[in-house]
């Protein structure tokens, strides 16, 4: 019987060891519990994938689209929604096809993969410190106890280095490297920016709704990223889904970066002008600081004020048109300097990891060491925000799960 020690118990190894069928399959996860990470994604809720095509899915993926493409179309989202509810975890889908569990509990998620896997691998409680190889394929996994676990065939899936406290740390892309592999820039992605404005640590925790974000890379006339949502400012700058997306666009330095802000971007700038005016008939002795209420949040008034270049004190009635066009320009073109992303532990997902250069697609084997597969986001891909990255573990775990006992 084929041994397969798969390492690391999180969405993609479990996944694997579900595909792993008629052979004797070890998962070694660090944790206590597996899945950890799957635990907290979605806030607790779990986005467990997008309810979307294959094409929707390859376009969803920030970098490594057509590496996937065997992976998805051996297990796409809805064969993703057929595991879970044929395990007894009814789904629903959301805004941007985003499918949650019913219960909007994690847990279930998590507990519903871990018995699946369960059902073909035993879980053991480690931490892996090296491959062992034998003529220039694996024989066995050595654990930091010294343990040694002979393997016919190992798959690589300890995750990024995101979230390290679910166990993400990056110790897998240490052990590829002594193999050979190649592991690419490790950086931060789905991750909120820090801005140059220091106006953010004022006005955190002020969320915006159905506003409109743009990314522009310095020099570019059109944005690299733009949509309607939902964002928030932090202490350092600003988060929130819109800033998230945003940010898996940054490639190189994020000071090549801005942002900008359209706080009303269902009203071209005459509605906008005529919403000034209707306004400021109602309160002509009133400062104009007292009287955008109605308009924007109460936190944000000064900075738009001050970016208009108006005094907040002057009198409505005595505001000029082009200090209303000054002011329509501030609303509709708030512009945001980019410093930097947020640090890698908060991210959602890593960006980079082994190159995919050095695994084949088919199969998510190796091309340097006979009988190594790899799997979920130790791999140079990510996505964007709504379920894929999830996928993209769930697909990859699955088709290395199946390749590895298949070929042996």
């Amino acid at each position: 019987m084929a041994k397969v020690v798969i390492i690391g118990g999180g969405a993609a190894g479990l996944m694997a060891a579900v595909a792993c069928k008629g052979g004797k399959i070890t998962v070694i996860e660090k944790n206590a519990r597996p899945a950890r990470k799957v635990m907290i994604t979605g806030k607790g809720r779990c986005n467990v994938t997008n309810n979307c095509d294959v094409p929707t899915l390859i376009s969803n993926v920030a970098s490594g689209g057509k590496f996937l493409y065997s992976a998805f179309n051996t297990f796409d989202s809805s064969d993703t929604m057929s595991f879970f509810e044929n395990r007894g975890v009814p789904l629903k889908t959301e805004r941007g096809n985003r499918v949650f569990p019913v219960s909007d509990k994690a847990v279930d998620i998590v507990d519903a993969l871990t018995r699946a896997a369960e059902e073909n691998a035993s879980i053991k409680n480690g931490t892996a410190e090296e491959i062992l190889t034998e003529n220039g394929a694996v024989c066995g996994v050595k654990l930091s106890t010294g343990e040694i676990i002979p393997a016919d065939a190992v798959i690589l899936a300890t995750g990024g280095k995101s979230y390290p406290r679910t166990g993400s740390t990056g110790d897998g892309y240490e052990i590829a490297k002594r193999l050979g592999h190649t592991v690419t820039d490790i950086r931060p992605s789905l991750i909120g920016l820090e801005l140059k404005e220091g106006f953010c640590t004022r006005i955190s925790g002020l969320t915006l709704k159905n506003i409109m974000l743009s990314l522009y890379k310095s020099g570019a006339k059109k944005p690299v990223y733009k949509e309607l949502g939902e964002m928030l400012f932090t202490h350092t700058g600003i988060s929130g889904p819109l800033t998230l997306s945003a940010s898996a666009h940054i490639d190189g330095d994020p000071k090549d970066y801005f942002v900008c802000i359209d706080l009303k971007p269902a009203l071209d700038e005459s509605m906008l002008d005529c919403r000034l005016l209707r306004d400021f008939s109602e309160e002509k002795n009133r400062d104009l600081i007292n009287a955008l209420d109605k308009l924007m949040p109460k936190s944000l008034i000064p900075v738009i004020i001050k970016n208009a270049g108006i005094d907040p004190h002057i009198k409505v009635n005595q505001i000029s048109k082009k200090d209303r066009a000054s002011l329509i320009s501030a609303i509709k073109n708030m512009h945001l300097n980019v410093i930097d992303l947020g640090p890698i532990e908060e991210a959602i997902v890593t960006r980079g990891g082994i190159s995919t250069k050095e695994i084949n697609s088919s199969d998510m084997s190796s091309k340097l060491i006979k009988n190594l597969y790899f799997a979920g986001e130790i791999i140079d891909v990510d996505a964007y925000t709504g379920g894929f990255n999830l996928q993209i573990a769930f697909s990859t775990g699955f088709l290395a799960g199946r390749s590895a006992v298949n070929k042996l």
